[in-house]
């Protein structure tokens, strides 16, 4: 059993999670590292959006799994990977609850980016019928 606190959000510590319909991707160095119009916007308490995108959609031969850990309450245990073209500004760059808590168990398998440990995080609107 582990000693770790979990926290449900609520009122004081809100947490939604919904899908993007934007088509999302993440640049580094001129590479997509990632691609997806699945991502999942989560909005917590009075945090900036985070875009979480399932792994099927991110490059992982540019990425390499490391040893860094952190434990949220209220989402459980994140693993971390660094972007490997990026060097030293890419380290732990991504973050993925690969089994989070009950409350936000759709994240799960999903990976988060840094925005200041990439070029871009761009949400791209799908034209509207008619334009181009």
């Amino acid at each position: 059993m582990s000693d770790k606190p979990i926290k449900i959000p609520g009122p004081d510590h809100p947490i939604t999670i919904d899908h993007n319909p934007a088509r999302v991707v993440v640049r580094l160095g001129g590479r997509v590292i990632a691609d997806t119009r699945d991502a999942l916007t989560l909005r917590e308490a009075s945090y900036p959006p985070v875009q979480y995108i399932p792994r099927k959609d991110v490059d992982m031969s540019l990425l390499a799994r490391t040893d860094h850990s952190t434990h949220c309450p209220y989402k459980g245990d994140a693993s971390y990977y660094s972007i490997t073209p990026g060097g030293e500004r890419s380290k732990n760059a991504i973050w993925t609850y690969e089994k989070p808590h009950d409350a936000v168990r759709e994240i799960k398998d999903r990976m988060a980016f840094y925005p200041d440990r990439v070029d871009s995080i761009e949400e791209l609107q799908a034209p509207e019928a008619g334009e181009f």
